[in-house]
């Protein structure tokens, strides 16, 4: 049975591929500074659910340590642009082959890959199937792009190390997040923060209860930088005790929207900072916040769709 922690163990393999190769790139002057930090986020993928919570705080904290020193840039070998101009003009479309397939294999084995069983055991673990799903899809996308383009043996993870060196500690943000997500639910700060709107806000109505949680949501996304944080803490806070078990409302839908809410404040704000400000430095644009500034209208409009969609869907009729 394919498991989670096993496309666990294929990311960590990942990210120790790219420590090596950092370690062995004399361009960068911080190299084992870089090795370093990609070795054990490598470790806490691997071997993370392995280790005692005191070994894992103390990684992070190291982590910590070598992003603050500074990890640097190297130079990992690379198509020219002339080489990416050729490339395109040769593969046309096809190029989008290997990144659609991504989401469409996690669409597919989301809904069919959880029932399939073979010699009495499923093939997958049903109970994390779309996790697994996007874990195959990336395998397949990259199986199309290696028979599709034909690169270099190493290409894969010499430009793997390229995007995570320039996105730099950014691109641990998601999973530090979520995690402090957890810490703040298991702190019980869900719990204070339904006392002060109890106390202050009339959450007397199916409407207001629904504005209210999809609001939270993306507010404290954009405090947080990442819905994974703020879910938890703001569906106990709000989404079961309020919306589910006073209201009546499918905790499936409303779960499913309370997210999609909480990425309307990911649009808007600099601290997911992976999201909008390193693809500003990527672009090298003038304006630090501009991809913020081009996302807030959109926000707004799909945050009110939010709150109507789970006003009209969320509860039987």
């Amino acid at each position: 049975m394919i498991t989670l922690p096993m496309i666990y163990d294929l990311a960590g393999l990942m990210f120790a591929a790219v420590a090596i190769e950092a370690a062995l790139d004399r361009a960068n002057p911080r190299r084992f500074l870089s090795a370093g930090f990609w070795g054990l986020y490598a470790v806490s993928f691997g071997a993370g659910s392995y280790l005692p919570d005191l070994a894992n705080g103390v990684l992070v904290l190291v982590m910590v340590a070598l992003a603050a020193l500074g990890l640097g840039r190297g130079a990992p070998p690379t198509t020219t642009p002339a080489q990416r101009v050729a490339g395109a003009e040769r593969y046309g479309n096809a190029l989008f082959v290997p990144a659609l397939l991504i989401p469409g294999v996690t669409l597919i084995g989301s809904l069919l890959l959880k029932s399939v069983v073979i010699g009495g055991r499923p093939l997958i673990d049903p109970t994390q199937a779309t996790l697994i799903s996007l874990g195959l899809g990336v395998v397949v996308g990259l199986a199309a792009a290696l028979l599709l383009l034909r690169p270099p043996v190493l290409a894969p993870v010499r430009e793997a190390r390229r995007l995570v060196e320039t996105i730099g500690w950014a691109a641990v943000l998601p999973q530090m997040l979520a995690a402090l997500g957890a810490v703040f639910a298991l702190a019980g700060v869900g719990t204070v923060i339904a006392g002060l709107l109890n106390d202050y806000v009339p959450l007397d109505t199916r409407l207001l209860v629904v504005a209210a949680y999809a609001i939270g949501m993306a507010l404290f996304t954009a405090i947080m930088g990442n819905a994974f944080a703020a879910f938890p803490v703001m569906t106990a806070a709000i989404g079961l005790p309020l919306v589910v078990h006073k209201f009546g409302g499918d905790p499936a839908v409303v779960c499913a929207i309370g997210m999609l809410s909480g990425f309307c404040g990911t649009l808007v704000t600099p601290m997911a900072a992976n999201f909008n400000i390193v693809p500003a430095a990527l672009l090298e644009l003038p304006d630090r916040n501009g991809v913020i500034r081009v996302q807030v209208p959109t926000a707004l409009i799909l945050l009110l769709g939010n709150i109507i969609l789970m006003y009209l869907l969320a509860f039987p009729r």
